[in-house]
């Protein structure tokens, strides 16, 4: 059963006790993300996530590591759109020394000129590294086209202008502004009381009192026209992502849209999978995926094409775009898609880190939890009908965005514009 406890200094904890496990999965939620940076400190949420593993009040750069993977742990971090998570898994008996390194390193960062200047050089190499990935560069594109002119529709990672005139002090502000209490949350999950877990953050922050902001730009959400972007690019395969807004985090039809999703791309049955790759071997791979924020969010399909076979796969795309909206799914499809979804979301569940990520990113996203039952509920009260629904609505030629990576020529590219103009 989950536990919610908020602090009376702010910070909230959440927990899921589970006894049967031999491990404990920790993490420190902060709401902050690459839509809270000004145009000017673009990149600062995702340097932080970086600077943190640095070095802290109380623990060096190798005893962060050490400590915790000394004892057959693991350590990492992550920064979205809106959140930044650092996190750990590790045997249950080490748990109060893994909470401590964690809290030190989020509440007592060093960030040192030294190790700025040092761990800029490593994210300029990743920014690098991504833009040489097609794969991943096109959904920078398409965020881009999504999104234009907000913060949202630029790079999560910041550009070489922006992260080469990130200082210390620019740093530290950014920290100061957003490491809040408010704006935190502890979330474990594994072998551990949940009561022990509340005594542990009450004995090592409960004292600390930090106030700050959590603005961020909201989403004028139209689009009256498709938008294009083809980023000429010579290299073996065509990259494409076609995206178009989606649902936000507080709207039910983003169950929907999940499960619109699985049925279009989501696994190995799938249609496009199947009409793509299986019938007509177009393409390795193709997918599909929806993603909800705290006032936007987005659905696309993305595939991997033969060069001289892009107009083609896109032709295949737009007719069983066209067929879901005309036509619907049929029961057997729809069936399977739910039981696909639950059956993925109850495997995930069974792993404490999987199970972690589930109830933290909740919390800080929404200050609530949702218990697998409610889900099932929740996605039991949908009809085949209400996929046909949202297919319509959102699945709109006007709102379509094509972002596309590879050696695309004129002509292609004149074809793919009439396709849906």
């Amino acid at each position: 059963m989950y536990k919610l406890k908020r602090l009376s200094n702010g910070l909230r904890i959440v927990t899921n006790a589970m006894e049967d496990r031999e491990s404990i999965a920790l993490g420190f939620w902060i709401g902050v993300g690459g839509r809270h940076e000004q145009s000017f400190e673009k990149g600062a949420a995702h340097f932080f996530e970086h600077i943190v593993f640095k070095g802290s009040r109380k623990y060096g750069c190798d005893q962060i590591k050490e400590q915790i993977e000394g004892v057959g742990g693991a350590l990492n971090a992550f920064t979205s759109e809106e959140q930044t998570c650092f996190f750990a898994k590790i045997p249950a008996k080490h748990f109060e020394k893994t909470f401590d390194i964690l809290a030190d390193m989020v509440f007592y960062p060093l960030i040192t000129p030294q190790d700025v200047r040092k761990e800029r050089t490593v994210i300029l190499e990743e920014i690098k590294m991504y833009r040489d990935q097609p794969q991943y560069f096109v959904f920078e594109i398409l965020d881009r086209l999504v999104w234009p002119n907000h913060p949202l529709g630029e790079s999560l990672a910041g550009t070489h202008e922006t992260v080469s005139k990130l200082t210390p002090t620019k740093l530290r502000n950014f920290y100061d502004n957003f490491y809040h209490n408010e704006n935190i949350v502890v979330a474990c999950c594994g072998k551990v009381s949940p009561n022990r877990i509340i005594d542990v953050t009450k004995e090592k922050l409960g004292k600390i009192k930090r106030t700050g902001v959590n603005d961020f730009v909201r989403v004028e959400s139209t689009q009256n026209s498709p938008r294009f972007a083809f980023h000429h690019k010579n290299i073996e395969q065509m990259h494409l992502a076609l995206g178009m807004l989606g649902y936000n985090e507080n709207q039910q039809d983003r169950y929907v849209l999940n499960l619109l999703s699985v049925i279009l791309g989501g696994n190995m049955s799938s249609r496009l999978f199947v009409e793509l790759r299986e019938k007509r071997g177009l393409a390795y791979s193709v997918s599909c995926s929806s993603k909800s924020m705290h006032d936007t969010g987005i659905f696309f399909i993305r595939a991997g094409v033969d060069n001289q076979k892009i107009v083609k796969s896109m032709d295949v795309i737009l007719k069983e775009l066209r067929r879901i909206k005309r036509f619907g799914v049929t029961q057997n499809e729809f069936q399977r898609a739910k039981d696909y979804l639950m059956g993925q979301l109850l495997l995930g569940l069974e792993d404490t880190m999987e199970h972690m990520l589930w109830i933290g990113e909740s919390v800080i996203a929404k200050n609530k939890t949702k218990t697998l039952r409610e889900v099932i509920r929740d996605f039991n009260k949908i009809s085949k009908d209400d996929i046909k629904r949202v297919a319509k609505e959102v699945i709109s030629e006007k709102r379509f965005n094509l972002a596309l990576v590879g050696p695309i020529n004129e002509q292609q590219e004149k074809k793919l514009r009439s396709m849906v103009e």
